[in-house]
């Protein structure tokens, strides 16, 4: 995680979400600099009321624009640090660097052999989550009940990750996967072109709209 968090990447995340006999499916697409902690992304659900949007990532900051209760020729800017997630194995408003702290926080870790990952040679890795970790900067609401469904079954959530890790010690993809007899949601992050040139540019001020929160199955 460190490696990774030292160098820029290309990002393809695809989440898969499964319940009541409905798939739904999001991508989550674009740069980042995890160096810089600077990035833009694009934020697709074919799906939903609201298809498309596009986030971008600078001077602790995140600019989303085509959000719920946004113009859409504006930029909603709200503080990176207090973004929130709504759904289980979502990051707060998709950011990457909030998978990272996940799955770093794996428990029970076993080395599962070497495959090749988007074509790159990779050790895969998988562990678990604990409780503490699947709840990480969850809103207050989602989290209780995270916590009544603990509560239930006696025992933290069965939630898997998975890393995969490069000859270089660097990821080249995580996964994280949640299942319960409600339904299914399995989050994978690849990452590739790692070390090459990130481009994110912060939208003028004039052209942004401060917003409290965000809302909506896009922004995580």
């Amino acid at each position: 995680m460190a490696k990774t968090g030292r160098t820029t990447a290309r990002l393809d995340e695809r989440i898969e979400i499964s319940g009541g006999g409905d798939e739904y499916v999001l991508t989550v697409t674009g740069g980042f600099d995890f160096a810089r902690d600077r990035g833009s992304l694009a934020v697709d659900f074919p799906q939903g009321a609201v298809a498309h949007v596009m986030e971008t990532f600078a001077d602790d900051k995140v600019y989303v624009r085509g959000a719920s209760g946004v113009a859409a020729e504006a930029w909603g800017v709200t503080s990176r640090d207090k973004a929130e997630a709504h759904y289980a194995l979502r990051a707060p408003l998709n950011d990457p660097e909030h998978v990272f702290r996940q799955i770093s926080a794996m428990e029970r870790v076993s080395r599962e052999g070497e495959e090749t990952v988007h074509g790159v040679r990779a050790v895969h890795y998988r562990g678990m989550l604990d409780h503490k970790a699947l709840t990480l900067r969850l809103a207050r609401d989602v989290r209780e009940k995270m916590d009544q469904a603990r509560d239930i079954m006696g025992d933290d959530l069965p939630v898997f990750a998975d890393a995969w890790v490069d000859g270089g010690g660097r990821l080249v993809q995580t996964r994280m996967t949640m299942n319960l007899a409600g339904g299914r949601v399995k989050v994978t992050m690849a990452l590739s072109e790692l070390g090459a040139p990130v481009r994110a540019t912060t939208p003028h001020r004039g052209d942004t709209v401060p917003v409290t929160s965000t809302s909506g199955v896009l922004s995580g």
